[in-house]
């Protein structure tokens, strides 16, 4: 996954993932801390996920987007969706993505279409199999729009023209 340097004008969109609720038991009783997943995108193909602990909800937020932001990267959109078909493993999670054509929108789950919605995509068939765990979801989307390649890409790693790419 290549890291991408955005500038301090891009303007990038946090979304919440999931918030869990986490108990330490000590002998002072009970402390609860929470643990939230955040996403942040421009909607234009860079996205970016990070994890916020705090003892408060609002500040979990704030520390999982500030940690999103520093570990982005930029993914190919393709008029509205994703170059070709993709299956991706992390962890107990497996995704499957899929172009779609334009106006079917967005066919996928609740962690998987944060992530995508982020990103730009507006038109997309996915499926998750395997584990519903949203920080393996998160991931192995993240990990499945990295690994994908545009046209162009693959015609500049070829050292080929763009007609060579799909016409053999």
């Amino acid at each position: 996954m290549d890291k991408v340097k955005v500038n301090s004008d891009v303007e990038l969109k946090d979304k919440l993932v999931a918030i869990n609720r986490v108990t330490k038991v000590t002998k002072g009783g009970r402390t609860f801390t929470f643990a939230a997943i955040v996403v942040v995108g421009d909607g234009n193909g860079t996205i970016g996920w990070g994890l916020g602990k705090a003892g408060e909800v609002q500040q979990a937020i704030a520390k999982g987007a500030d940690a999103a932001k520093k570990n982005l990267v930029k993914v190919p959109v393709v008029k509205g969706t994703i170059p070709h078909e993709m299956e991706v493993s992390f962890g107990g999670a497996t995704v499957f993505m899929k172009p779609a054509a334009l106006g079917t929108g967005m066919v996928c789950g609740g962690a998987m279409r944060a992530v995508l919605e982020s990103c730009g995509i507006k038109d997309v068939l996915a499926k998750s199999k395997g584990s519903s765990n949203p920080h393996n979801l998160v991931k192995a989307t993240i990990k499945a729009l990295s690994e994908m390649r545009d046209a162009y890409t693959v015609a500049h790693d070829r050292g080929i023209s763009m007609n060579k790419v799909f016409n053999g």
